[in-house]
């Protein structure tokens, strides 16, 4: 099974109650491939809610307790990303995910792409609270953007 993010899979669960379709995510859920999940929704947030960055780091900061996640308006909300990032390990593991891919550059679920905390649009290197939780567990997460270079073998 491949967990995806629910964005990528057409439900409008971004933070401005929009989705990002994805054809190859879209191919995947016709072929009951993939579980959806949101690791927005499973720590606790609402559509719409308040956009939110990492501030001092990446999600491994994080989890370790070097960054904070901050919302535009500059409320903690740290803890509901940490929330989120446990539920979406224990869907994983009890859906025994080969695979998890999730929507780069969310300060949950970016795998190699973040913004850089300054709410300017501005990114940097480095990943998601959830895709950081999910990879020191051992699973491998990629990117919709990646999805072609790294795992083709999935479309198949």
């Amino acid at each position: 099974m491949i967990l995806v993010s629910s964005c990528l899979a057409g439900q409008k669960v971004r933070y401005n109650g929009t989705d990002c379709l994805n054809g190859n995510i879209q191919r995947l859920l016709d072929e009951n491939k993939v579980t959806t999940v949101c690791p927005e929704l499973l720590g606790g947030f609402s559509i719409p809610r308040e956009p939110a960055e990492i501030v001092g780091g990446n999600g491994e900061d994080v989890l370790d307790g070097r960054a904070k996640v901050i919302s535009k308006t500059g409320a903690d909300v740290t803890d509901m990303y940490i929330k989120g990032a446990i539920e979406t390990l224990i869907i994983a593991r009890e859906v025994s995910a080969s695979i998890v891919i999730l929507k780069e550059n969310s300060p949950s679920c970016g795998s190699s792409m973040i913004y850089n905390g300054e709410f300017k649009g501005v990114k940097l290197a480095g990943s998601g609270v959830t895709t950081a939780l999910l990879r020191k567990n051992g699973i491998e997460v990629i990117s919709e953007e990646a999805l072609f270079q790294t795992s083709a073998h999935l479309l198949e």
